[in-house]
């Protein structure tokens, strides 16, 4: 009797799974973090930085699993569908937990000025209406127009590109048009890329990263320590959301991928690239985020050609699944094999951010160009897919 109430112990403790460890894991550290003693030898001895990366991560991995049972609560659910790749219906509120703790994160441990105060009402503001979306649906020019609205707000706080002189009207006028292109174009490419388990939050990580390593190359903390919030965000809820053997068991939603891309395009505005050399300022950037601007611009251009959109109407609300993540799907037959193809493409396009601090002139346009040729390779390799899946 008494070893068989032992086996009855041992059989339920190994029905214990690790992603339940994990989460325990994360409460724990949450927890502590709150006792003063850590927090000062943190911010004395180990750094800021790793104090908000295991905030966020910690609380984004602790709200995750509760988003997941209000979202099965509420029905906010994405049901499978001809467009879609998921088997099964799935939670969508796993990017409350993200925003959740990236604000959380931000707000307790650092000092925002005002332009940090409004990118992130700002951020909010579009989640918001995108977990409407997400609840009950809204129309795509909708969302589009809260977009182009958060972008005015942020714009009267300084946060606009300045490519062109901004004392005239002319100048103004494109840098504003450019700032718009730039945001809602990033947002609505990030979420487009929400496709598979794992792709959204783990592109968003790695560019943050990278964007928090530029911040800290070049002292811009504040800047640097947004990026390692989002970072943290992300990295605590991945877990439940990309898996090699199991299917994700929460999605970020429009309203976690719409946020991440927002976020991350205004934050990328409002930091300083380069005091001295235009071609880094121009080009680090738009190496980070090369992966959403070349399927962004790619599949724009095939629809257009191939007569699948004929307006802008048609535009915003074409929903195919032609995207990289798509293509590179039916090329390597493995979703997981795909998101971490392109993993590894977004770091390699980081890295050659990263060397562009201190290049000269001829070696930015060499590492510009090398970007270009990797993009012609994946054209190939996405004309391959494109046919296997039609």
């Amino acid at each position: 009797m008494q070893k068989s109430r032992f086996a009855i112990i041992n059989s339920d403790a190994k029905k214990i799974s690790p992603l339940r460890i994990f989460w325990l894991c994360a409460i724990i550290i949450f927890l502590l973090l709150f006792l003063p003693i850590i927090r000062v030898r943190f911010f004395e001895y180990l750094g800021r930085w790793l104090y908000i990366l295991l905030f966020a991560v910690s609380l984004s991995a602790s709200l995750t699993p509760l988003m997941r049972t209000i979202a099965l609560k509420l029905n906010i659910v994405d049901l499978p569908a001809e467009r879609k790749v998921h088997e099964s219906s799935t939670p969508l509120l796993g990017g409350v937990a993200i925003i959740i703790a990236f604000i959380a994160a931000l707000g307790a441990n650092m000092i925002l000025d005002g332009p940090s105060i409004a990118l992130l009402a700002c951020a909010v503001f579009v989640a918001v209406v995108s977990l409407i979306d997400d609840w009950r649906g809204l129309s795509a020019r909708l969302k589009l127009l809260a977009q182009i609205i958060a972008v005015l707000v942020l714009v009267q706080y300084g946060i606009i590109l300045s490519l062109f002189p901004a004392n005239t009207y002319w100048g103004y006028a494109l840098n504003f048009l450019l700032t718009t292109i730039w945001i809602v174009g990033i947002t609505n490419s990030l979420n487009f890329f929400d496709g598979m388990d794992g792709l959204a939050a783990g592109i968003g990580a790695i560019m943050a990263f990278f964007m928090g390593i530029v911040a800290f190359q070049t002292y811009q903390p504040f800047m640097g320590w947004i990026a390692v919030a989002m970072v943290g965000s992300c990295l605590g809820f991945l877990p439940y959301n990309f898996h090699f053997k199991r299917p994700a068991s929460i999605f970020l939603g429009d309203t976690g991928s719409i946020f991440l891309g927002f976020t991350l395009a205004a934050l990328a505005i409002k930091g300083n690239w380069s005091l001295h050399n235009p071609i880094v300022s121009f080009a680090a950037p738009v190496l980070i985020f090369w992966i959403l601007i070349f399927d962004m611009t790619y599949i724009t251009v095939e629809r257009i050609l191939t007569g699948k959109v004929k307006s802008f109407k048609d535009w915003i609300e074409y929903v195919g699944k032609d995207h990289l993540h798509h293509r590179l799907y039916a090329l390597l037959g493995d979703k997981r094999k795909a998101v971490l193809f392109i993993y590894f493409l977004c770091a390699i396009l980081g890295i050659s951010a990263i060397a562009l601090r201190d290049a000269r002139p001829l070696d930015g346009i060499l590492l510009i160009s090398q970007a270009f040729l990797i993009t012609v390779a994946i054209s190939i390799l996405e004309y391959s897919g494109r046919h296997r899946h039609e």
